[in-house]
C-alpha cells in the first residue's frame, strides 16, 4: 500500500451544502433560513433567553433561596477497609492513599469514612476523619493526624475599614 492508495472509509467524508443553488435542490430561495424577519438577515443573532423586548421568563419568575455548591467544601472520601493495604504500622498520607490509587479524583482534601474494619496499626493524616473512623482507628492503636487547612485571608467589609485621613 501506498500513500496513493489511501482514501478516507465511504461515509466519513460529506459533501459541503450548497445553498441558493435554485428551488429543485432543496436548498434554493430562503436557503434554509426560513422566511423574513431579524433571523433571515445575515450577522443576525438573538441571546439566549430574548423573547423580543417582553420581559423574559427568568426576569418574570420570582427568585427563592441560595445555593452553596460553589463554596461547599469537597472531599474525596476513603473508606476504612481499603487501608489494610498498607502495611502494620505504616504512615498513610495524601500521596501514599493516590499512589494506591485509593484517593483518586481533582478534589484536593482527603476523608476517612468508618466503612469496614481496620485491621492493622496505622498513623493516618488526611484533613477529615468521620467519627467511627477516628475511634476504629485509635481502638488499634493508632493515630489520626489532622492536616492543617490553608488559612484563608480575612476579609474585610467596608465598615471595618478607617475613614480617610484628611491632608
Amino acid at each position: 500500500m501506498r500513500l496513493h492508495d489511501l482514501k478516507p472509509r465511504p461515509g466519513s467524508r460529506h459533501r459541503r451544502k450548497r445553498l441558493g443553488q435554485g428551488e429543485s435542490s432543496g436548498h434554493g430561495k430562503t436557503s434554509g433560513r426560513g422566511g423574513k424577519g431579524q433571523t433571515a438577515r445575515s450577522g443576525s443573532s438573538i441571546r439566549i433567553g430574548f423573547e423580543g423586548g417582553q420581559m423574559p421568563l427568568i426576569r418574570r419568575i420570582p427568585k427563592r433561596g441560595f445555593n452553596n455548591k460553589r463554596f461547599a467544601t469537597r472531599y474525596i472520601p476513603v473508606n476504612l477497609e481499603s487501608l489494610n493495604k498498607f502495611d502494620d504500622g505504616a504512615a498513610v498520607d495524601e500521596s501514599a492513599l493516590r499512589n494506591l490509587g485509593l484517593a483518586s479524583g481533582t478534589g484536593k482534601r482527603i476523608k476517612i469514612l468508618g466503612t469496614g474494619e481496620l485491621t492493622r496499626k496505622l498513623t493516618v493524616t488526611a484533613h477529615a476523619f468521620s467519627a467511627s473512623a477516628r475511634t476504629k482507628i485509635e481502638k488499634l492503636g493508632g493515630a489520626c493526624q489532622l492536616v492543617a487547612a490553608r488559612v484563608e485571608k480575612e476579609r474585610h467589609s467596608a465598615t471595618d475599614r478607617k475613614p480617610a485621613q484628611p491632608k
